[in-house]
């Protein structure tokens, strides 16, 4: 088996009187794409907010159980929540780039984690944007404003940002649901191969795309994790009723 990267253990959460996560226990693979499935608000993106405690910023949440990465719970008093961000970043559902130039976008977060050598920071934006597959779309327009760029690659600009601190873990929430096909291919793609240096967690729609980019698939149902496998296993061999259902388009 590959190494375990993180892991939750008995992980509930409420919103206020409401629970929505239920005793989720599920290994997240090093160097793997786990892909979460299933119908909109069963917890999905609930799920991988905990996974670097974007929940937090939410009133009346309570969250019992743990969340391990490299053994370590994240939800432990002595943890460093923005040190935990920039070892576990994200990329929204919707392209956000900041209102400033491409560059300034993507040397934001080294700036604010203490990188001011201005050598420096060309040499992580230049590195970001290509590992981004963007560099070669951008190079002599690194000044511009980021919003006028398209939105796939706005997207692959967040992408850029996010790994511009270089995390261990990224975490997308349905990245190219607002994208054309192409972005949405290129998005894939990127994915693919950023996963040869990152841990990385996807919710998607998609079944196609969890079943082409994804390594493992994990398939919520109504805040529970119903079936956690290898990709192929779930959408060739699901052990649940409830999987074979959603994934052959039965609910949901």
């Amino acid at each position: 088996m590959p190494e375990v990267k993180m892991e939750t253990k008995n992980l509930n959460l409420w919103y206020g009187e409401k629970q929505a996560l239920y005793d989720i226990t599920m290994p997240i693979y090093k160097n793997k794409i786990t892909a979460l499935i299933g119908p909109s608000g069963c917890g999905k993106s609930t799920f991988l907010r905990c996974l670097n405690r974007l929940n937090d910023l939410i009133e009346n949440v309570r969250i019992e159980g743990e969340v391990l990465l490299d053994g370590k719970n994240i939800y432990d008093e002595d943890v460093d929540v923005y040190e935990l961000r920039k070892r576990v970043g994200m990329v929204f559902q919707k392209p956000n780039p900041f209102a400033m130039s491409i560059y300034d976008n993507v040397a934001f977060g080294p700036r604010i984690h203490g990188v001011k050598d201005k050598k420096e920071l060309d040499k992580i934006v230049k590195w970001a944007l290509k590992k981004a597959a963007l560099w070669d779309e951008v190079k002599d327009e690194l000044h511009k404003n980021a919003f006028a760029l398209s939105g796939g690659q706005q997207q692959r600009l967040c992408i850029a940002r996010a790994i511009a601190v270089k995390p261990e873990v990224l975490l997308m929430d349905e990245p190219t649901s607002a994208l054309d096909p192409i972005s949405t291919l290129k998005i894939e793609e990127l994915m693919v191969e950023l996963a040869k240096d990152y841990t990385i967690v996807v919710v998607t729609h998609n079944m196609q795309q969890a079943s082409r980019v994804s390594d493992y698939t994990a398939f919520f149902l109504m805040g529970k994790l119903i079936e956690f496998g290898e990709t192929e296993q779930i959408f060739l061999n699901p052990q649940k009723k409830e999987t074979d259902d959603y994934i052959r388009g039965r609910f949901g």
